[in-house]
């Protein structure tokens, strides 16, 4: 059972605790990883992107010249895709990019993703996370205390509006809560900073 040691906002280390073999210590499948990041990004996408063909472009009904005689090329409509102010020739169309995983593999990845940060000592489980005011000054030196200096993912076990928007304005810098993790965002971030909190919660609804 991997164990953690425990800090305070300025890095002081206060007490350590034992992580679940189950969520914390899981096996790092990397083909299981890449799908959830590739399922991720696909489903961020609308997918409403369209152009208008040949026959949705207004006008052209009308044939350009004869078929024969002119000594030109024949054309049937001016809105075909060779002529100006015509129809897109295979453009895009509106359409779903979503990618589906069943539960385990959900599972899977995101028990893998945080046990990496573990085994790679990116992550770090901190006593408790507030703020008594909107300053992103106590955030940014919190986060400089805890060696986070380039991305980092905090995990809050409740929303705390004060915290969310004192780290909003720090460039490379998330917050989130227990419930909402994903893999991606475990991934992306160089630290993954958790309130020891959020790490009981994360274990009490997901190593069942």
């Amino acid at each position: 059972m991997p164990n953690m040691k425990v800090v305070d906002m300025a890095g002081k280390e206060v007490g350590t605790m034992e992580l679940s073999e189950t969520v914390f210590g899981a096996n790092v499948n990397s083909a299981v990883l890449h799908t959830a990041v590739k399922a991720y990004l696909a489903n961020q996408r609308q997918g409403t992107q369209s152009t208008l063909t040949r026959t949705e472009v207004s006008g052209g009904g009308k044939k350009p010249w004869k078929q024969k005689g002119t000594g030109r090329a024949r054309q049937g409509s001016t809105r075909a895709p060779q002529w100006t102010h015509g129809g897109v020739a295979l453009g895009p169309k509106p359409r779903c990019y979503r990618i589906t995983m069943n539960k385990k593999e959900k599972q899977a990845a995101l028990f893998g993703a945080m046990s990496a940060k573990v085994a790679e000592n990116e992550m770090i489980v901190v006593d408790a996370i507030s703020a008594t005011s909107y300053k992103t000054k106590a955030m940014v030196a919190m986060l400089n205390a805890l060696g986070a200096e380039k991305k980092a993912l905090i995990v809050l076990p409740a929303v705390d509006p004060v915290v969310v928007k004192s780290c909003a304005n720090i460039p490379g810098v998330k917050t989130t809560v227990y419930n909402a993790v994903n893999v991606y965002d475990i991934l992306n971030c160089d630290k993954f900073i958790v309130a020891k909190e959020a790490v009981e919660k994360i274990e009490e609804v997901y190593a069942k």
